[in-house]
């Protein structure tokens, strides 16, 4: 039973499963206290020595300075891991036997463990393909002894100083990576006939003939032998043989007794095939016991070595012409679009009037502007040679790459036509009084992706009033902004291309001179309307 008051005992007797000193504690204190004795238990645990583990999978090996696994190379420790033209290439717990051509990319991302850092080694102090001897002189090193070379097994290796070199053996070309074997009977070299063999040909000859000393001709047989002594009976004459041009050679009878000559070989007399039917396409050359095929200029000469195929120069190049390349047997021709004529061979001309200079001159009354082309273009146009169908009421206006039927009379209302090409707005008219005093029509033609800034079209006045002052603006047909004008000083503006323009196209713009006396209160105006057709290519 539990004992109240003052008299009862702070510290009961702790109960049986308590420790001692910890049924007296605060509670924070216990918890304290049950911390350090569960550290206190865990320290032996701690101290003891940790399992060591020293066996390794396949393809691995216990290393004892870093305590871990290392990869085995099996290339260094297999002797002759990989046969015939194979490499070896160590990888993580194995190897692999790869052609000497096959590259290999190292993942550095991949799954299995890194491989070991190799042990501190001295720097080559050689450049690439040397190695330093005992003296520390840098020798070569010989890749295709060492195999440190990737030919491919049709291939030679050759060892250079620094290098090597893969080529391919003597009958054998390059075909893409392979040395493939060149058939020598295509070029005709044997005089009767000829067996291919891998890397080199042998000459046959008919029955009858024998190859010559230089392995390809064919030599007559003179014969078996010659007989001679006494009790010679009479036999039959055998068929003579050329030794030299007119010279004939007899062999004599069969006696009883024969004194055997050894057979002998005559000189051979060259054969013209060329003049014999050679199978050459196009030309043929004789040489001594055979011949050549050639082609004329613009073939090339078939892997048969007698026909003749065309050569397509225009696969070439994209820039043998300017426009176009049109590829014919034994040749190419250019061509240039309609509306253009051909320069030369290869370049294109336009027939339009080219971007220049012109004028405007004012007249008496200084409001007559007129249009005087400084650069006049020389080439003929289609307007120049009758080649139009414009009507007589119309005007011919050639541009690059074609040409276009105006009306002659392009005035409107409140203007009237006064000459070619100019309008005037009479001053007794009211509708005038805010209108330009006179519109002249002008046509040129520039070449499509202009560089840019570029000067098209100069403008000038030839008659200058005391005291007045002209200003130059383009008045309309300039909503883009490809335009501007420049002007130069008080009598004379250039119009400038400002963006590059692609036509076909084609611009109709009022190029406006405003002539101002500021001590008279004197202002009018005239308009030069030129039209601008661009041309649909960049010549």
């Amino acid at each position: 039973m539990e004992r109240r008051g003052r008299g009862a005992d702070p510290c009961p007797p702790p109960p049986p499963r308590m420790l001692p000193f910890a049924s007296c504690l605060p509670g924070s204190l216990l918890l304290w206290a049950l911390l350090l004795l569960l550290l206190g238990a865990a320290s032996p645990q701690d101290s003891e020595e940790p399992d060591s583990y020293t066996e390794c999978t396949d393809g691995y090996e216990w290393d004892p300075d870093s305590q871990h696994c290392r990869d085995v190379n099996e290339c260094l420790t297999i002797p002759e891991a990989c046969k015939g033209e194979m490499k070896c290439i160590n990888h993580y717990g194995g190897y692999l036997c790869l052609p000497r051509s096959a590259a290999v990319i190292n993942d550095l991302h991949g799954e299995g463990p890194p491989p070991p850092v190799p042990p501190a080694q001295h720097p080559n102090p050689c450049p690439p393909g040397y190695e330093p001897d005992e003296q520390e002189s840098c020798v070569d090193v010989d890749e295709c002894a060492q195999a440190l070379h990737d030919c491919r097994p049709s291939q030679d290796c050759h060892n250079l100083p620094g290098s090597y070199q893969c080529t391919c053996p003597d009958g054998y070309r390059k075909i893409g990576l392979e040395c493939v074997d060149i058939d020598e009977c295509r070029y005709r070299y044997c005089q009767h006939r000829c067996v291919n063999l891998p890397g080199s040909f042998r000459c046959q000859c008919e029955p009858g003939f024998q190859l010559g000393p230089n392995n390809r001709s064919c030599v007559g047989e003179a014969g078996l032998g010659q007989a001679s002594g006494p009790g010679q009976g009479d036999g039959g004459e055998l068929a003579p043989f050329l030794t030299s041009p007119g010279e004939q050679v007899k062999w004599g009878a069969l006696g009883c007794s024969l004194a055997f000559t050894p057979p002998t070989f005559l000189a051979p007399l060259d054969v013209n095939e060329c003049d014999m039917g050679a199978p050459c396409e196009q030309r043929c050359f004789n040489s001594y016991g055979t011949f050549l095929c050639r082609c004329h200029q613009g073939y090339e000469l078939h892997r048969d070595g007698f026909s003749c195929s065309d050569i397509d120069e225009c696969s070439y190049s994209s820039y043998l012409c300017q426009y176009r390349c049109v590829n014919e047997p034994g040749r190419f021709s250019c061509h240039c679009p309609q509306g253009y004529q051909l320069l030369a061979t290869r370049l294109c001309q336009g027939t339009g009037c080219p971007g220049g200079v012109g004028r405007v001159e004012s007249g008496v009354s200084g409001l007559m502007p007129r249009f005087q082309p400084l650069s006049p273009g020389t080439d003929v146009d289609e307007c120049e040679s009758g080649a139009h169908q414009c009507s007589e009421a119309q005007t011919c206006v050639n541009f690059y790459g074609g040409y276009r039927c105006v009306d002659t009379n392009r005035c409107v209302e409140p203007y009237v036509q006064v000459s070619d090409n100019r309008c005037l707005c009479p001053a007794s008219n009211p509708l005038c009084r805010e209108q330009p005093s006179s519109i002249v029509h002008r046509y040129m033609s520039i070449t499509s992706e202009r560089s840019v800034p570029a000067d098209v079209f100069q403008i000038q006045a030839t008659s200058v009033y005391p005291g007045a002052y002209n200003a130059f603006q383009i008045r309309a047909g300039n909503a883009q902004g490809d335009f501007y004008i420049r002007q130069i000083n008080n009598v004379s503006a250039m119009l400038v291309l400002a963006r590059p323009v692609t036509g076909p196209r084609e611009y109709v713009l009022d190029l406006e001179m405003v002539t101002m006396n500021s001590l008279m209160s004197y202002r009018a105006s005239s308009v030069l309307r030129l039209t601008v057709f661009v041309g649909a290519y960049t010549f």
